[in-house]
């Protein structure tokens, strides 16, 4: 009770003097509640206020406008864009739709880059002068293939190995003798081992081949075949220094190969038979062996058209006796056919057509000797079924056809 009546006391101390709340001085009751009054519309009212506009720059005293633009508001409410134009005055100008100059361009504007015409007539003229007066037409690039393509083609048309005296003919290390003889000395090598044996199989495009310590390309070159009007005073070897050689006409041709050929090694040429230095006219270059050994062998019985010029009068006892065949190196060669041609006015000596199918060394000529007649030249004209173009100048060439190729017996 003493401390009820000291609490009472104080308080009531407190009261007086106002330092005291008055919740904590009455007694503690709970007030009723009493709502809000109703709130209407038309008690509230808005007052909302925007920033002005900034204001719109001002263009440069030299700059003029055409009066399509209005500088307070759009027009229709839409938005143009301005355009900034030097007129025929010289000073600069507004206007809101582009140059008519511009809109011009974009009309007649392609979405597609113009391709670049090339001239394929000099082109091609342009390859060929590369070549000289050979005539050779390039060939045409190989197609783009793919991988499954080339292993399709590897697998079912590739060459198969081949000897290996064979493939260094080919690849142009030697001829087919000399190759043997570089096989012998033990100048080849073959995965790293030597190779005695010309008629080892190899695949250049696996075996690792080195002659004389090079590497042989694993690339061989493309077959060549080509028609040589020989001139005289050329021998068809490249062995003997006294004479030119009819191989020494094509250097400008291998020259260009490079060029007509790119990344293939260049062929070795060879003749396709022979001709003696004095006899001319035409006369197979290739670098195909088996091409060579077929045309050149007697058992292909290929026959061969010569015009030989004669110094002196012929007559029929003439023919008669070139038509009845001489003993060359123990064996009876009998011409196929013994024609005199007739008579031409820028022509004064007599001329005979002797066909041949075996062409042993100096047939013609000995035929033409055995009959009593002296030959002034001698010329080859045809081999199988392939006539010298007439058109083709001497010491000129030109690259056959798979089609002369056919008359020739030949099928690739």
């Amino acid at each position: 009770m003493a401390a009820l009546s000291s609490l009472h006391h104080i308080s009531t101390t407190l009261s007086l003097l106002g330092l005291a709340k008055p919740s904590l001085l009455a007694p503690p009751f709970r007030r009723p509640f009493r709502g809000l009054p109703p709130i209407t519309s038309s008690s509230l009212e808005f007052n909302i206020t925007f920033a002005p506009p900034s204001p719109k720059p001002k263009p440069p005293p030299n700059l003029k406008s055409d009066g399509v633009l209005d500088s307070d508001s759009p027009q229709n409410g839409q938005f143009f864009i301005p355009w900034i134009v030097r007129g025929e005055d010289g000073n600069l100008k507004l206007q809101a739709h582009p140059p008519d100059h511009f809109m011009k361009a974009l009309a007649e504007a392609k979405t597609q880059k113009p391709k670049k015409k090339v001239d394929k007539a000099a082109k091609k003229k342009k390859e060929i002068s590369a070549v000289g007066n050979a005539g050779i037409e390039p060939p045409a690039p190989p197609p783009k293939l793919s991988k499954a393509a080339r292993r399709f083609y590897n697998e079912h048309f590739r060459e198969p190995p081949q000897r290996l005296s064979k493939v260094l003919a080919a690849a142009g290390v030697a001829s087919r003798r000399g190759s043997e003889e570089l096989i012998f000395n033990g100048k080849v090598t073959v995965n790293g081992t030597v190779c005695n044996a010309p008629q080892t199989r190899v695949d250049p495009g696996k075996d690792i081949i080195y002659v004389n310590g090079n590497r042989l390309p694993k690339k061989l070159p493309p077959k060549v075949y080509l028609a040589l009007n020989k001139p005289k005073g050329y021998i068809c070897s490249s062995g003997e220094k006294e004479f030119r050689s009819v191989l020494d006409l094509f250097e400008d041709y291998l020259k260009a190969w490079d060029k007509i050929n790119p990344g293939s090694p260049k062929p070795r040429l060879f003749t396709v038979g022979r001709l003696d230095v004095a006899t001319t006219g035409l006369i197979i270059v290739t670098n195909d062996g088996d091409f060579a050994q077929k045309l050149s062998h007697p058992s292909s019985n290929l026959t061969k058209e010569y015009i030989a010029t004669i110094d002196g009068e012929v007559r029929k006892r003439h023919l008669i006796a070139i038509s009845e065949g001489t003993e060359i190196e123990g064996v009876l060669c009998v011409p196929d056919s013994v024609e005199l041609l007739p008579t031409q006015p820028d022509l004064s000596r007599p001329r005979i057509r002797i066909v041949v199918h075996e062409g042993r060394n100096h047939e013609v000529r000995e035929l033409v000797k055995n009959a009593g007649l002296e030959i002034h030249s001698l010329k080859r004209v045809r081999i199988g079924g392939f006539r010298l173009p007439a058109d083709l100048g001497i010491g000129k060439h030109i690259e056959l056809k798979q089609s002369d190729l056919r008359t020739m017996g030949w099928k690739s």
